[in-house]
């Protein structure tokens, strides 16, 4: 079955990777939820199980919902025998957007007047509201006059773990500090036997949510309500069976030692982390102590731990210099005590997070409650400290000879491309390409349309001829001048080093922060990463290719083979494709493509995606009766994968893999081949029964004209019977 599970926003990564966890397969991610495939099981242990969650839907039908008619004659379509009893209790959750019902409250009554008179009729009795702990809790959700009736399995928010007998102003919601927890990596410093410091508890909520992930406990095991308790469908051998489960695993791991400190300056707060702390069954595991931000020590020779907070905002505090100081504080405290640790700072007031003295390492934005805030990491080590590095030392970097020279190139580089862009309407494009040999770097520009900007910088493996301590000289001066030259603070400057690949494989996975940004170009909208690997999921020199195959694919078939992250389908289905295809072996690009297409409204049952090996699934689709009109086959250079018949070279193995694509193309259809070998020479013996144009020229945007070699594209056609007839002892396409 289907469940679709809430979550804060920014969190839906870590909630489908919890969900995965339990078993849940096809996962989707949404900004406020995630979308997944899985038993009743899998909907049990989320809702056991899941610590950054909300809620747990069960979808039970959807139908249009325009009017008040048609929404009360979908909730009466659904049998609410098969869910609750007659003399049950329920309550109802209903809410949406882009609908023509806008008042909630009323369509709360009109799901409700649905449902208790199927009862009526059927059985002369009626199920009643209840607001708390109902039998039932239904949700309701309308999208463009489209309704999603869902029963709540989890009854009431998942955050509300039952530890929590009291807070203190603008308490940490349970599951967003778990997710800080996550974001941090704390699961792998637990296991490492690292320490965990909360120098501002407030309520205890993040040493407490850190105790439970270190000693795996359930973070629902304290409940004693969920939404399917008193559900008819309810396996009740099933949940007991699971509730053994987390209780052998608490068990299993109760004597490991771990150590959680929180602190707090406020008595109140203290006392009440000191009760949920109990109440969490989590005394002798987690210390809560009153004391001052000014006195807090390193209470052990731990070398590895997190020192992790949520200062106050304002609220508890308020005033701006005073917050300042306290943000001073934290990091003179940090540096003193706590080198070689992680730390994080999740704040609703982010320029204030300068006054730490730590660089940070990643930034997340989360959300408490309303509160847009960022999550800041930093790693406690000297290299990141700002207080100790002098102000001049990047400008004295900027005076040296070869600094000004790059600036200068850099800065007539960026006044050309500025114009160009503006007059283009191009958002994301290319500045800088090893335009002087001695700083070989790319510089791409990122932007959302509007004032969001973020660079890649991409070194290029200095030769071994070049001294390393040379090379370093130059890329200090590089990454000196480049934030200064394009007005751009540090966070938003991403640095990679491209070297050629050895290994089979294109797309190097570099880390796990699965942090998206949203990037504009021209009428489509893309998600882009620009920390987890080499390349951000938007190739920016195939902007003019994906533009050409938008313009052929109205009214066609489309296929889009070794898709990457589905750009050149959004291309195609924004330019009118009847219907489109999309193929890769990778689970992650795909669920890319669909949140690519989904951002630009395109998504729909039209669209299709398929997860395989491109050159296995094209001889599959051999004796298939369907056919394309238009394909797009981009593929690697080189692949290799544990999931792949056999490793794919784009040199030897292009004639085979463009023969097998001609025999699912219709008879007028057409091929648009690309590859980014720099070397590559197409074999046109081989590809004798084709009619081919090379557009590689016409498909080389301006701002990559410095390096016509960055890709290979042509188009190819079926040849004519008297073109293939000449082609003497060559073989003709079947």
């Amino acid at each position: 079955m289907q469940i679709f599970v809430s979550c804060p926003p920014g969190v839906a990564d870590l909630t489908a990777a919890e969900l995965r966890n339990c078993g849940a397969t096809q996962t989707r991610e949404f900004k406020l939820g995630v979308q997944a495939e899985g038993s009743l099981e899998v909907a049990y242990r989320a809702c056991l199980w899941s610590r950054t969650a909300s809620r747990v839907l069960m979808p039970l039908g959807t139908f249009p919902a325009a009017t008040q008619d048609e929404l009360y004659q979908g909730i009466a379509s659904i049998d609410w025998q098969q869910h609750l009893s007659p003399k049950g209790t329920l309550a109802i959750d209903f809410g949406g957007s882009s609908s023509g019902i806008t008042h909630t409250h009323f369509g709360a009554l009109k799901t409700k007047d649905a449902i208790v008179d199927q009862f009526r009729e059927r059985t002369g009795e009626r199920p009643s509201v209840q607001l708390e702990q109902p039998d039932v809790r239904i949700d309701v959700r309308l999208d463009r006059d489209r309704a999603t009736v869902s029963l709540d399995l989890s009854g009431d928010s998942l955050h509300r773990r039952a530890y929590r007998a009291r807070g203190v102003a603008a308490p940490l919601k349970e599951n967003l500090a778990a997710a800080v927890l996550l974001r941090c990596g704390w699961p792998t410093i637990a296991e490492e036997g690292g320490d965990l410091v909360d120098p501002m508890c407030g309520s205890g909520t993040l040493p407490i949510e850190a105790a439970l992930m270190a000693l795996d406990v359930a973070p629902g095991l304290l409940r004693s309500y969920f939404g399917f308790i008193r559900w008819q469908g309810h396996d009740r051998a099933l949940w007991e069976r699971l509730i053994q489960e987390a209780r052998d695993r608490r068990e299993a791991a109760a004597t490991k030692k771990v150590t959680l400190r929180g602190y707090d300056a406020d008595a109140t707060a203290v006392r009440a982390a000191i009760e949920n702390v109990e109440r969490a069954r989590l005394r002798g595991v987690v210390h809560i102590e009153r004391r001052d931000l000014e006195q807090l020590t390193r209470q052990s020779e731990t070398p590895t731990g997190l020192v992790v907070t949520n200062p106050p905002y304002g609220e508890r505090i308020g005033e701006q210099d005073r917050l300042q100081a306290l943000y001073q504080t934290l990091g003179a405290k940090l540096r003193e005590h706590f080198e070689g640790w992680k730390a994080a700072v999740l704040t609703g007031n982010p320029p204030l997070a300068k006054a730490v003295g730590i660089d940070a390492r990643r930034t997340h934005t989360l959300f408490n409650g309303r509160i847009e805030c960022r999550l800041l990491r930093f790693d406690v080590t000297p290299a990141e400290y700002t207080v100790e590095r002098k102000p001049p030392d990047a400008a004295e970097i900027r005076e040296r000879p070869g600094a000004q020279m790059f600036a200068n190139r850099l800065r007539k580089n960026l006044k050309t491309m500025q114009d160009w862009a503006r007059r283009a309407d191009v958002d994301c494009y290319r500045i800088y390409d090893a335009d002087m040999p001695e700083y070989a770097f790319a510089i791409d520009q990122y932007s959302n349309g509007e004032n969001d900007r973020w660079v890649v910088v991409q070194e290029y493996a200095p030769p071994k001829t070049i001294e390393p301590k040379a090379a370093r000289a130059r890329r200090n001066e590089a990454l000196a001048v480049i934030p200064h030259e394009l007005g751009l603070a540090e966070d938003r400057l991403f640095i990679r080093e491209r070297r050629q690949q050895k290994d089979g494989t294109q797309y190097e996975k570099l880390d796990n922060e699965r942090e998206y940004h949203i990037v504009r170009e021209q009428p489509y909208r893309f998600a882009v990463n620009f920390t987890d690997y080499l390349d951000t999921g938007l190739f920016l020199d195939h902007r003019l290719t994906r533009r050409y195959v938008g313009e052929l694919a109205r009214g066609k078939r489309f296929l889009n083979l070794f898709a990457y992250t589905g750009t050149a389908t959004v291309y195609a289905a924004g330019g009118g494709a009847a219907s489109s295809t999309t193929v890769d072996m990778s689970r992650t690009y795909l669920e890319w493509a669909k949140r690519n297409l989904a951002l630009n409204n395109l998504a729909g049952p039209e669209h299709g995606f398929v997860q395989a090996d491109c050159l296995a699934w094209l001889r599959e689709q051999r004796d298939k009766s369907r056919r394309w009109d238009l394909m797009f086959i981009d593929p690697p250079t080189h692949s290799r994968s544990k999931r792949m018949e056999q490793d794919f070279d784009v040199q030897r193995d292009h004639v085979e893999l463009l023969t097998l694509a001609a025999q699912l193309l219709t008879p007028d259809g057409t091929i648009v081949f690309s590859n980014n070998y720099t070397r590559f020479r197409l074999d046109r013996d081989g590809l004798a029964a084709f009619e081919i144009e090379d557009v590689g020229r016409r498909t080389l945007p301006k701002d990559f004209e410095r390096n016509p070699r960055i890709h290979a594209c042509y188009v190819l056609r079926r040849a004519s019977v008297e073109v293939t007839e000449k082609s003497a002892g060559r073989t003709a396409l079947p």
